[in-house]
């Protein structure tokens, strides 16, 4: 990578004021995210929520601290405003889907089992459904139960990431595609999964996608790999996956990370189509409670064809994330 790439990351930024209503957008430095305050979330207004997202588009990723009257319903509302509801289980109701260790006896999951390797799996830096035909727009995490340490959520900009890169790497970079699957990455985490079609071990077909994304909004590209990357076309395996592992090496180091330290009552939201994310290690024998909404992706720009993959049962293409067991 080269230094000295103009990149607004790292810089400080002066914040914004919404006089309105007092809302406060200010980056958090050294970081790619913003915090923004003095907003409630369960009675958000047309003018905060237009500069909310255009502080979205901006930065990636927005953290709401303190939103503890934001329950299921409030979420969604906000959730909606961003796209449609991705529904990441059959038995989804709604725009929210817990992302816990914790059992409906209340017990945590345990090592071997599917809840527990599940979570453990997004331990490594991923973009959220680009193993679907459908890649996710922006997702969102409100946090409920945290651990006493650990169980942070790490957030990588893969924008400035691109930034970086000398103009020959960047050219070699436009002209790669890579598979993607649940499977493979679990599989490197050391978890083994069959095709059970609940959501992302199904049989679908690994999309195809580009290294490098274009932002179909703001017009800014980025590296889009991440763990579920695998099988670049036209390289040896053991070349495509040493490549991929080392620009998500080097993308994910400060000053393009941020690393949230959850307290209950905060909401954080990112945009998938730039930002790279990561769940970090706690003790799971205490609970880790986060509420989630994933927005589904633009057919136009987040779509993907979609090839067999040798790890699930069949090969069943189709355009639709939907689970064929809803």
């Amino acid at each position: 990578m080269k230094s000295g790439q103009n990149s607004s990351i790292g810089r400080k930024r002066s914040p914004t004021v919404n006089l309105s209503n007092t809302m406060i957008i200010e980056p958090i430095e050294g970081t790619p995210a913003a915090t923004v305050t003095d907003v409630d979330l369960a009675r958000l207004n047309e003018n905060s929520w237009q500069e909310i997202y255009q502080a979205f588009l901006q930065y990636g990723v927005l953290l709401f601290p303190a939103q503890h009257e934001l329950d299921d319903v409030g979420q969604s509302n906000f959730a909606r405003r961003f796209g449609n509801f991705e529904k990441t289980s059959p038995k989804q109701d709604g725009g929210t889907v817990a992302i816990a260790n914790t059992k409906s006896n209340g017990s945590v999951a345990k090592p071997g089992e599917y809840q527990y390797e599940l979570l453990r799996g997004n331990e490594g830096w991923h973009t959220d459904s680009t193993y679907m035909p459908l890649a996710s727009k922006a997702a969102m995490l409100y946090a409920q139960v945290v651990p006493p340490e650990g169980g942070e959520t790490g957030f990588a900009d893969m924008r400035a990431a691109w930034d970086e890169l000398d103009a020959e790497t960047q050219g070699k970079l436009e002209d790669l595609s890579a598979y993607h699957s649940l499977y493979y990455s679990q599989r490197n985490a050391g978890y083994q999964f069959s095709t059970d079609n609940l959501y992302g071990f199904h049989d679908k077909g690994a999309p195809l996608r580009p290294l490098i994304k274009t932002h179909p909004e703001t017009g800014r590209k980025s590296i889009y790999t991440g763990r579920h990357a695998y099988g670049i076309v036209g390289m040896d395996p053991d070349e495509s996956e040493q490549l991929l592992t080392k620009l998500m090496d080097d993308a994910c180091r400060p000053p393009r990370t941020y690393i949230h330290k959850w307290q209950p009552g905060d909401l954080v939201v990112w945009d998938n189509r730039c930002m790279m994310h990561c769940a970090r290690p706690y003790d799971t024998q205490y609970p880790r409670v986060l509420r989630g909404s994933r927005i589904a992706g633009d057919e136009a720009t987040e779509l993907a064809p979609t090839f067999p993959d040798k790890r699930a049962t069949a090969f069943n293409p189709t355009t639709s994330n939907q689970s064929s067991l809803s």
